[in-house]
């Protein structure tokens, strides 16, 4: 009798504390998430099996892919180097920026410099020479810059670029996903004055920009609220804000112009009934990010691939899928060149290249 009382005791103490542990040092403050229902148009396919392996082992998840004016392929990987491809050539270690994983989105500016968001440095620009210039790494007013995510270059020069969150980093992204609050940011560095400002606040996870063909309008993708809005940069519209495509089959990621003048976007699987759950619960989220393995058993970005391609007027054209994961996962970006398509991944150590045609 006195053993049953002492486990008893025993177990009531460890239940209490790991609810103080939940709910008194949780590092989230959540909201509820609604997830949208899936489309009924495009069903998933295999397209994305179909993918040629390149750079197979040098690569380690090559998170973007950028193209310069001489065909060369351009990437930044999780082991701080910016590796590139000539054309008909192998890969070469190109640069190293440090020994971090923090390198993401990346660009070749029209002077030809390699423009790269990192993490916990803000924009970092590497010319042809190599030379490392921290470019943007505070705001204005102070503020240190954190989690730059993607970025464009305008026509005048301009470079507007992403910030996913300013509560969260790269490594604890998905407490972002779990409070479902908008910490993201739309920033503008202007290289004439060295000035970074703020263009658009209170973003669901902003992750990939790109700008129209006619460099009439910007597109930012908000991650966790599965949708793409529209900046107009023209002058008689610029600022306003419209909602470019909306309850997306997943989380969008990098979005990039095709040469058709429609957009290529990865989305990541953000959709089961394990994370409709989850997001129904506060008590649930506070549990999954004060003890983050039990996040591994839910979370479905890593099982999947999938992108889209949009027209201009935000109607979805195509569908790409690996819907099990075969081949390809966590796609994180599309880039269009020459006849193929080239895919960025967190999850896997190689680009993946499809012909276009193939994925028609």
């Amino acid at each position: 009798m006195e053993y049953g009382v002492i486990t008893t005791s025993i177990l009531l103490v460890s239940v209490l504390a790991i609810a103080l542990q939940v709910f008194f040092f949780s590092p989230i403050s959540p909201d509820l998430l609604e997830l949208p229902p899936s489309p009924p148009l495009f069903t998933p396919n295999n397209h994305l099996q179909g993918v040629t392996k390149i750079g197979e082992g040098i690569l380690k998840k090559p998170e973007d892919v950028c193209v310069d004016q001489y065909g060369m392929l351009y990437t930044a990987t999780r082991d701080g180097w910016i590796k590139r491809l000539p054309a008909n050539g192998t890969w070469e270690d190109w640069k190293k920026i440090h020994n971090k994983d923090t390198l993401l989105g990346l660009i070749i500016t029209r002077v030809g410099d390699v423009v790269v968001c990192d993490t916990e440095e803000g924009l970092i620009k590497v010319s042809q020479d190599g030379e490392v210039t921290a470019l943007a790494t505070h705001m204005n007013g102070g503020e240190k810059i954190r989690f730059a995510d993607d970025v464009i270059e305008a026509d005048d020069g301009s470079l507007y670029f992403s910030v996913a969150s300013t509560k969260f980093g790269l490594h604890n992204w998905h407490l972002d996903l779990l409070e479902a609050k908008p910490h993201g940011q739309l920033l503008k560095y202007d290289p004439s004055t060295k000035e970074t400002t703020l263009v658009l606040d209170s973003l669901g996870f902003a992750n990939g920009v790109t700008i129209s063909s006619d460099q009439e309008f910007l597109v930012v993708c908000e991650t966790w609220k599965f949708r793409c809005l529209k900046y107009w940069l023209k002058e008689e519209m610029r600022g306003n804000v419209d909602i470019f495509i909306d309850n997306l089959p997943g989380g969008p990621d990098n979005i990039k112009l095709a040469p058709d003048g429609s957009f290529w976007i990865a989305l990541i699987k953000l959709t089961s009934s394990r994370l409709n759950f989850v997001h129904s619960s506060k008590a649930i989220k506070h549990l999954l990010a004060t003890f983050p393995k039990l996040f591994e058993l839910v979370k479905e970005n890593e099982r999947s691939a999938m992108v889209i391609n949009v027209g201009s007027d935000g109607r979805i054209i195509k569908r790409l899928d690996d819907p099990n994961g075969e081949v390809m996962s966590f796609v994180t970006s599309v880039l269009e060149f020459n006849g193929n398509l080239y895919f960025g991944s967190l999850y896997n150590n190689f680009i993946g290249k499809l012909p276009v045609e193939t994925a028609s």
